[in-house]
């Protein structure tokens, strides 16, 4: 990474290497972006956490998602704080968090915020391209008259706007930025051509040209809308067969030989995406007059899945004749999924509030999450080394490798002698465990 400024270069017939491109917000979406582009031309990276500047400065990523030696691959990146030292930019890529508030609306403060940054440096020519998920309409309806009105600039004549969904799979090695097929659009047949040629430069997969940028913007929220609904689908059929005394996992394998069967598998859904997103469309939804059925059902039903696990283990320990009032269970994993230390939105919380309002004492340890960001997002006290032989019961919430390799007699070890051992997520065999989803 170089810290001089390269020089601004007007648009001219057709994509420069030369012009220079300022991303904005660099977390698990904005940083791959940054990095992948500064490999071959001028790019900011802008953000508004001074630590998270200096820790990639000193080629620390927190997300793991690039290493020191990508950090140092991208010899034409450029990091700041600094709002002026993004003026000479003619691209601004877009890569704020987009979650939602306590009463489930989206929340787009950090977009709005991301786009009066934007507008105030917005230049004639210049181009602005949104990557956080959203509503269909919301790159028009509500960024836009952001950039027009910090700027003095005319949308479409003065400046242009560009939609393209991002797709980062948080944790996942193999499905990296450039192996990933990228949807693009632009506010004119002009703009969505140079977009989708910007983007063919970094993603060797290729790209994929929607219509307009409302049905970019609705192909997004729909890909994880869609999930949801499924994973809700099978959370519904595990609280069924667990009635029936049935081995959801067992149902799952036999019923996965048949060549269209979806595989998907239950459990807590969280996360910045499929646990967010379909909410976003259910708000532009109901501002229409329209009331969805379906995707508020999938929502409730896997919104509730914390406190169900948290019955199901209560339930099992009772039924052992366990002290309830003096017991102890450990949670092993906090983060929203396995492999990546990702905190957003991570329903495992769920789970452990309610054994808490249960009376358990709970001990939650997780090797890949920030004990800082546990204490400060959760009031979560992680323990990094569990007292073997200690817990009444034992919660196997997220797949971590490093509880893999663990295997069933060392997890088990964790328990006292007769503790139960939850496997949520399929790690162990029916007979290793005592309890599964």
């Amino acid at each position: 990474m170089k810290d001089n400024r390269a020089v601004r270069d007007h648009w001219g017939s057709g994509m420069s290497r030369t012009e220079q491109i300022c991303v904005i917000g660099l977390g698990y979406v904005g940083l791959p972006l940054a990095v992948e582009f500064g490999k071959s031309r001028p790019v900011v990276g802008f953000d508004i956490s001074n630590e998270r500047i200096a820790a990639l400065a000193a080629g620390q990523d927190n997300t793991r998602e690039i290493s020191a030696d990508a950090l140092a691959s991208a010899s034409q990146l450029t990091l700041t704080t600094d709002p002026a030292d993004i003026a000479d930019s003619t691209i601004f890529i877009v890569t704020v968090p987009t979650p939602i508030d306590d009463s489930r609306r989206p929340d787009l403060t950090p977009l709005l915020r991301a786009s009066e940054t934007v507008g105030r440096v917005l230049k004639p020519g210049d181009l602005v391209i949104y990557e956080s998920t959203v509503y269909p309409g919301a790159t028009e309806e509500d960024c836009v008259p952001v950039l027009e009105r910090l700027s003095g600039l005319t949308f479409n004549r003065d400046f242009y706007a560009g939609y393209s969904p991002e797709r980062i799979n948080p944790g996942d090695k193999t499905r990296r930025l450039p192996d990933i097929v990228k949807v693009t659009s632009g506010s004119t047949p002009e703009t969505a051509e140079r977009v989708d040629a910007l983007y063919r430069e970094i993603v060797a997969a290729g790209t994929h040209k929607a219509e307009s940028i409302r049905v970019a913007e609705a192909a997004k929220v729909i890909e994880n809308s869609q999930r949801d609904i499924n994973i809700a689908l099978i959370n519904e059929l595990a609280k069924i067969f667990n009635r029936m005394d049935i081995d959801t996992e067992s149902v799952l394998r036999a019923a996965g030989t048949k060549w269209n069967f979806l595989n998907f598998r239950p459990g807590l859904v969280g996360g910045h995406c499929i646990g967010v997103d379909p909410y976003y469309l259910t708000h532009k939804a109901e501002q229409l007059g329209y009331h969805p059925e379906i995707l508020l059902a999938g929502r409730r039903l896997n919104d509730g899945m914390g406190a169900y696990v948290a019955s199901q283990m209560v339930k099992a320990m009772l039924a052992r004749k366990m002290n309830m009032a003096d017991a102890r269970v450990l949670v092993m994993g906090l983060t929203f999924k396995e492999n990546c230390p990702d905190l957003r939105n991570t329903r495992v919380i769920d789970v452990v509030r309610c054994l808490e309002e249960f009376g358990l004492a709970v001990d939650v340890h997780d090797p890949h999450a920030d004990p800082e960001e546990a204490q400060q997002e959760y009031g979560v006290d992680l323990v990094a080394d569990p007292v073997t032989g200690a817990y009444d019961g034992v919660l196997l919430a997220v797949a971590h490798q490093e509880f893999r390799d663990m295997g069933a007699d060392q997890i088990r070890a964790l328990g006292c002698p007769g503790a139960l051992l939850y496997d949520l997520k399929y790690v162990l065999t029916p007979a290793q465990s005592d309890l599964r989803l």
